[in-house]
Order: structure tokens, then sequence, then C-alpha cells
């Protein structure tokens, strides 16, 4: 008896987590399936379906050029901080030198150290460009692939190194051939982590362009006029729904990213 209270105890919790969370992006899945005539009074049903929102959001001047900003710079971030990080938490992980721990602190609060990034982009010339944003996000984002890397480094076996360094492998050669596909859980949960921070990104974004076809997705949202209440809704799920597909998709790898660190030691 206590054990079937205990259960119901924790899927009620679980229900009114999801209940919560899910909630608000059901209302605004059923705004933007609502017409404008609908517009006033509160509905938990569509009254009609009508797609006609998600067509006026695409057919906006720069929409689709703005998906495709924000595609290619969280792409270029993903790769760059990936590849910083997985050299960067190679050194930090597993060389032993004097002030890891100093170094890998640094690195995080390089993080918050980034409010000359706009002069940055305007004395290199980037200002106004996807690559300035790319050079502001790959800061913004490799702080905590350094960190989740080298947590992960740091409970490799030292068997697989040691055996690696006998016959011959080279440093490039341990992280490459060696390290990386032991890696793949916690190197595709931290691409994941990294792509959804680009991809939702504002603030850089709006900073460091001035020109409609260097907006993404996000800047394209808030700046297109005018915009009905129901076309808001629209296009905020239009921009929500790549990183919400990612995370279904590989759902199971990002549960392993963060779990291999135990099953490894």
């Amino acid at each position: 008896m206590r054990r079937w209270l205990t259960g119901i105890g924790f899927y009620g919790v679980v229900a009114v987590i999801l209940l919560v969370a899910l909630f608000p992006v059901y209302m605004l899945l059923v705004t933007s399936l609502s017409s404008d005539a609908n517009r006033f009074g509160l509905h938990y049903v569509p009254v009609e379906v009508d797609f006609s929102n998600y067509r006026r959001v695409f057919d906006q001047s720069g929409m689709m050029r703005a998906l495709a900003n924000s595609l290619f710079v969280g792409a270029v971030v993903v790769g760059a901080s990936l590849a910083l990080a997985v050299m960067a938490s190679y050194a930090i992980g597993r060389v032993k030198f004097a002030g890891r721990g100093v170094l890998l602190m640094t690195i995080l609060a390089c993080s918050a150290v980034l409010a000359g990034m706009f002069e940055l982009a305007r004395a290199t010339g980037l200002y106004n460009t996807l690559w300035a944003m790319v050079l502001a996000q790959t800061a913004f984002t490799l702080p905590f692939s350094v960190w989740l890397l080298t947590s992960f480094m740091r409970e490799l076996p030292v068997e697989v190194e040691e055996a690696a360094i006998l016959d011959g492998a080279t440093p490039l050669v341990l992280v490459t051939q060696i390290f990386l596909p032991l890696m793949k859980p916690a190197i595709v949960t931290t691409a994941l982590l990294a792509f959804i921070a680009s991809w939702n990104e504002f603030l850089f974004a709006l900073t460091l362009t001035i020109s409609e076809d260097m907006r993404t997705a996000p800047i394209m949202v808030s700046m297109i006029s005018p915009f009905t209440f129901h076309e808001t809704a629209a296009a905020s799920l239009i921009v929500t729904a790549p990183a919400v597909a990612l995370v279904l998709v590989f759902q199971r790898r990002i549960v392993a990213g963060l779990t291999v660190g135990n099953q490894v030691r």
C-alpha cells in the first residue's frame, strides 16, 4: 500500500511539472492555429484550424534568410567550440601541470567578460557580419563546453591512454583516435547545448548587426511588423521547433552524455 501511494505521489508530481512546463507551449500552438476572427476570448482548443498565420510568417521578407543565418552561426559556433574545447579538455583533464584548476576557473570566468565584444567587432571590421556573431557566441559557449568535456575527460580510464602512449601515440593521435570515439555521448550533449545557446541568443545578435539581411531568427521575430498576435505565436513556434526537434532526436545520447562520467569510473 505504501509503495502504491508513493507511486501515485511521484507520478502526480511529474504530471504537475509537465502541465506547468507544456501548457504555455500548448496555448502558443492553439493561438498560432487560430484566425484573426477569433482573437478575442480565451480558447483552449482552436475554434478552426488555420495555417495561414504560418504562411504569412514565411511570406515576410527576410524570414527564411534569418533562419538560414541562425543555422549557419549555430553550426560554425558548435564546430569551433568543440574543436577548441576537446583540445583544451585534454590539456586540462589529462596533462598534469601546475595551475590546472585556476586555468579552468579562468576559462569559466571568461563567459562573463564580454562587454568589449562590440568594440572588438568594430576594430576588426566584423561588425554587422555573421562572423561577429560567430566570434561572440563561440566565446560565450566555449567555457561551458570546456567544463563539460573536461569533467568527462578526467573520468576516462588511464590504462587506455598508457597503452596508446606505449604504442607511440602522439597527443594529437590520443585526442583524435583514442579519446574522441569514447567521448561521443559527451560531445553530442555539448554540441546540442552549444547549438541551442547559439540558436536562441538575442543580445549579441541584436548588438553586433544592424542590417536586415544579417539578422538571426530571434531578432527577425522581434522586429518584423506588422504582426498580429496569432502570427507572433506562429513565428515563435517556428523558431523554437528546431531546438525541440534536436532534443527529441538526440535525447538518449543527451542522457548518456550527462551520466557517462559515472559509468566509466
